[in-house]
């Protein structure tokens, strides 16, 4: 319940800084309030008995009877024996619908776009921390390789096969009905006759279209349709579900090998709101936020429609029919409804206004792509609830849609029935997805429910100040969701993993590294290895360029760098800013280092392109830049326009220097500092001003020239190298 009311909290910039008295006292109340919190309407990994002593075992996503929501089982939720979690995924969207001429297919068109459009923008955002996607890589297993956001879209394929002979019969109204079993063997039987892959990392979704309904058994206990009004004491929809996640395991394996199937089966539990040729007009809402309200103060709300005043009350009892049913159609808008943040403005294809279902099949395709990497083979990232009883991590914040980035309208229209409410802009395509928990904010205190990561390492730099001064870098400023989580030992023990700070001061001496805050290594005293904060002396005068460098749980690095400027004669025999054998002190240890200048060393090897992107998202999220160098290095990317086209577009900047002779003048539009503690390959956002992207937003689109310049940032008397590449980016 509190963490709804925190909702607004996606990160802990503020709560990992407490001291770990007050962290743990809040947590303790968090717990508190969470035992107030009624129990799901199910649990979501589950064992059906299929016949004759059979069992098969799904991650179940039930329709929706009362509220799962909060993370109130976060101190269960664990992988105790390190089972696997997936490090990558290439995920195919196979429509098994049996062949008909294409106004007769049921799976319209344009769902099937807004589906592959979906998938293939999850994978453009791969490494990226603004979506719920991110939240997955602070779990990980015995490898201590995080469940990585690397995510590939490898296309979607029409399955014409016809469906084989019901075994299940529909508790609703459908043309037919098929098992799990039925889908799996199809599965197989698709997967062999294509030569596609296997293995742990390659997802399958099957979709089924409308009018089918799937059970995941014969006896059709847990099904996909239900019979009668969605009440709570009808078991036929208590047992319904929205979607499942299952593993197809012949080796039974359980880390999976070579010949393991990880798939996800997603009915269309999205009813036909807005639609001509769906049997059922009933709205979905149950299969997506439960109908609850957003923006409600109080959790377990409904939306609800506004109370009339007596005046209204009075106006309604005078007006005609007509009108009174205007106002009651009004008034029914706001009760709970479904959202659909991609239906389009008119009609579609089938002459109807129903391109919006297809958001709450993105919705189940999002909750089973989060447990599927966290949960793969039903073994690993999961809490109890009660005996044999267990959640999965969106389960664990089943309905709360409260966070990420708002957007849409929440009042149903009247041509759909639904809103247009989202939270999620992913590759410039908005959603409206179930937010994901996080073990990092049930440790530290904080939302649990969030919709994306934040990683700013900051601090402050001190004033000019003379050589030999002691002075402190307090990087407690830094905002960072992913503080703590876990890893395991060399033996497989579970054991606390907390994020960590690296230091570099820019003059040569060692880098300072060790835990951020709220590990609790860092209480007072605050013994090494802890380095939320720092001092340093410099021994000479110059301007020092200093880098903090932050790395969560979840293996998400981020640097920050500012300069501080040091009054003092220069380093001995060098009339360079970089000097040697100043000394460093940390909160209860320190360390020296001295000697002379270095002799020249060769100049590093570096390589830097502008990674291919749209223009739009790049002015949105930054210019995703790939680079790698050899060594340890210091240096700056420059973003280059040609002067020509900065005057047409209005676009100011300093002039861009030492341009090969006879080069078309340029000017500098954007920079970023580049500061490494050794060789390797990464990549950077380099971000673009409010005006200067509002000014190339005006662009269809647009030539950059990206300089690297970097120098040996480990040598007193380093070389330089310049790499320069261009690109063009379309709107």
């Amino acid at each position: 319940m509190f963490a709804r009311l925190l909702s607004s909290l996606t990160s802990l910039r503020s709560l990992s800084a407490w001291p770990r008295t007050l962290a743990a006292a809040l947590v303790a109340s968090i717990s508190a309030l969470f035992l107030l919190v009624p129990a799901p309407a199910g649990a979501v990994v589950t064992k059906v008995e299929t016949g004759a002593g059979q069992f098969t075992e799904v991650g179940l996503q039930p329709r929706n009877m009362t509220s799962v929501l909060d993370g109130g089982l976060g101190a269960s939720f664990s992988n105790p024996n390190g089972n696997p979690v997936l490090h990558s995924s290439d995920s195919y969207v196979i429509y098994w619908e049996p062949g008909l001429p294409e106004k007769a297919r049921r799976y319209h068109n344009e769902w099937e776009a807004l589906v592959e459009n979906f998938l293939q923008a999850v994978g453009t955002e791969s490494d990226s921390l603004g979506n719920v996607f991110a939240v997955d890589t602070q779990y990980t297993d015995k490898s201590n390789q995080p469940a990585s956001y690397k995510s590939t879209f490898r296309g979607a394929y029409e399955d014409d096969a016809h469906y084989p002979p019901p075994l299940c019969t529909s508790p609703g109204v459908a043309d037919t009905c098929l098992t799990n079993a039925q889908v799996q063997e199809q599965l197989e039987s698709f997967i062999l006759a294509h030569g596609l892959p296997k293995g742990m990392g390659t997802i399958y979704y099957v979709l089924l279209p409308p009018s089918v309904t799937l059970c995941v058994d014969a006896a059709a206990t847990h099904c996909s349709d239900y019979a009668g009004l969605p009440e709570e004491t009808n078991p036929s929809y208590a047992d319904s579900f929205c979607s499942y996640h299952s593993a197809i395991n012949p080796d039974n394996t359980p880390s999976g090998d070579e010949n393991t199937i990880l798939y996800a089966a997603i009915p269309w539990t999205a009813g036909g709101l807005g639609s001509h040729d769906v049997t059922s007009e009933t709205a979905a809402y149950d299969c997506q936020d439960g109908g609850f309200d957003p923006a409600a103060k109080h959790p377990e709300e409904k939306e609800h429609a506004k109370e009339r005043n007596k005046s209204e009350e009075e106006a309604f009892d005078k007006a005609d029919s007509e009108e009174k049913a205007q106002t009651e159609e009004t008034k029914k808008l706001e009760e709970p409804h479904q959202e659909e943040p991609n239906q389009t403005t008119g009609t579609g294809d089938d002459g109807a206004n129903d391109a919006g279902l297809a958001d709450l099949i993105i919705n189940q395709i999002a909750v089973e792509q989060q447990n599927i990497v966290t949960n793969p083979l039903l073994n690993a990232w999961q809490g109890q609830e009660g005996a044999g009883k267990y959640l999965e991590s969106t389960d664990e914040c089943r309905n709360f849609f409260a966070g990420g980035v708002p957007g849409g309208n929440v009042t149903a229209s009247e041509e759909t029935g639904a809103g247009t409410l989202s939270n999620q802009s992913i590759a410039g395509h908005s959603y409206y997805l179930n937010l994901a928990f996080s073990l990092a904010a049930s440790k530290l205190g904080g939302s649990p429910c969030i919709g994306g990561v934040s990683l700013a390492p900051n601090f402050t730099p001190p004033n000019p100040v003379n050589a030999g001064v002691v002075v402190g870098f307090d990087g407690d400023q830094s905002d960072v969701s992913l503080a703590a989580g876990v890893d395991f030992s060399a033996s497989g023990a579970l054991q606390e993993n907390y994020a960590t700070y690296t230091w570099n001061f820019g003059d040569g001496t060692p880098e300072v590294a060790g835990y951020a805050p709220g590990a609790p290594l860092c209480e007072t005293p605050w013994l090494s290895p802890c380095a939320a904060s720092v001092f340093h002396a410099y021994q000479y005068g110059g301007t020092y360029e200093v880098t903090l460098t932050v790395r969560d749980v979840g293996g998400n690095t981020d640097s920050v760098t500012h300069q501080v400027t040091v009054v003092g004669p220069p380093p001995p025999s060098s009339s360079s800013s970089t000097g040697s054998g100043q000394t460093t002190q940390t909160q209860g240890a320190g360390g020296s280092s001295g000697g002379a200048s270095p002799a020249a060393v060769p100049a590093p090897v570096a390589a830097a392109a502008i990674v291919p992107q749209s223009l739009r998202v790049a002015l949105r999220k930054g210019l995703v830049v790939s680079y790698s160098v050899n060594e340890q290095v210091a240096g700056h990317f420059e973003v280059l326009l040609s002067r020509t086209v900065a005057r047409r577009l209005g676009i100011g900047g300093e002039p861009a220097v030492g341009l090969a002779p006879g080069s078309p003048a340029e000017v500098v539009i954007a920079k970023a500092i580049l500061v490494t503690t050794k060789g390797g390959h990464s990549a950077i956002h380099i971000q673009f001003s409010k005006h200067t992207a509002s000014r190339l937003a005006h662009a269809h689109k647009v030539s950059l020239t990206l300089r690297l310049i970097v120098r040996n940032a480990a040598s007193s008397n380093p070389a330089t190298t310049t790499v320069i590449s261009s690109v063009t980016l379309n709107g």
